[in-house]
């Protein structure tokens, strides 16, 4: 087992994120490791990832996992620009999506430094959300591949969670909350179960925001809630692409068949694999599930 190599990520906006490489012998291949949302921290894994480090490894590539901003619930970080240094709120109370765009851009600026010239993301559950949205507004971008593991219908759960009329009266509040710069209030009315400041929960809960790349429940109802363009974040990814989901994933709205032949549908020609009897976090099958993606990645 490698030995864990703690590390700060600066982002392009002024953040430093902490991380952990796992560093294979005379690597120039790294995976980047995205995380979901939620209580999410690469600190409090178990040994959950040790078999991906092993796999990746023995095909000579390296794995960073690190924090991105909308790490835990609700974290304060410093902000530096031109010297100066701010302290703001993050996690995923107030995260928005698209920055996920400088959190990536800073960690493939760190493994350059560091000697790394092939780079792979892996997002999971969100984080392969955040993969898509990544390539959506980046498509000219310094990756070489793409692994999305059980990527998540984030909207799809709050409006099933919610309900129809709570959902789009959250909606219209957060919207408001938001004109009148008043986005960073929490809402009460999800607590204590649920955390959100009324932007955070408006990018993830907008259907027409950038966070809505797995429309499954919108699909699979007829619900219509968008009016863009389904799954366009997903359909603008040209990268060879991995796809991976547990054959039992609670996220899946009952069939993980159909939501996956959904995205067979939009792009035919990726690789797709379903894990049987594993989760939405692939619990109890993580040596399976990093066999395929180590090897998957080097060809």
């Amino acid at each position: 087992m490698l030995e864990p190599i703690v590390v700060q990520v600066k982002t392009t906006d002024g953040l430093t994120l902490p991380g952990i490489l796992y560093k294979a012998k005379r690597s120039k291949k790294v995976a980047i490791h995205l995380h979901g949302n939620g209580s999410s921290s690469v600190f409090y894994y178990d040994d959950r990832q040790d078999e991906l480090v092993k796999a990746l490894a023995r095909r000579g590539i390296s794995l960073l996992l690190f924090n991105n901003r909308g790490a835990h619930y609700v974290k304060h970080l410093n902000v530096v620009k031109k010297g100066r240094s701010t302290r703001k709120r993050f996690g995923m109370a107030y995260e928005k999506i698209k920055d996920c765009i400088p959190d990536i851009d800073g960690a493939i600026s760190f493994l350059r430094k560091h000697g790394f010239r092939t780079f792979y993301l892996i997002g999971e559950s969100t984080g392969a959300n955040k993969i898509c949205v990544y390539h959506y507004y980046k498509p000219r971008n310094k990756v070489s591949k793409y692994v999305l593991l059980a990527g998540g219908d984030d909207t799809g759960i709050y409006y099933d969670m919610l309900g129809n009329a709570m959902f789009r009266k959250l909606l219209r509040a957060a919207k408001q909350k938001i004109k009148q710069r008043k986005g960073g209030e929490i809402i009460k009315e999800l607590l204590p179960d649920v955390i959100f400041s009324y932007q955070g929960f408006y990018d993830i809960a907008n259907p027409d925001g950038d966070y809505n790349v797995f429309p499954f429940l919108e699909v699979i109802k007829k619900l219509k809630l968008s009016k863009k363009p389904l799954f366009r974040h997903y359909r603008s990814l040209t990268k060879p692409t991995l796809v991976l989901y547990g054959g039992k994933d609670e996220h899946a709205w009952g069939s993980v068949s159909r939501v996956m032949r959904l995205l067979k549908e939009r792009k035919p020609n990726f690789e797709y694999g379903i894990i049987p009897g594993a989760d939405h976090s692939f619990t109890e099958h993580q040596t399976e599930l990093a066999k395929r993606i180590a090897q998957w990645l080097p060809s």
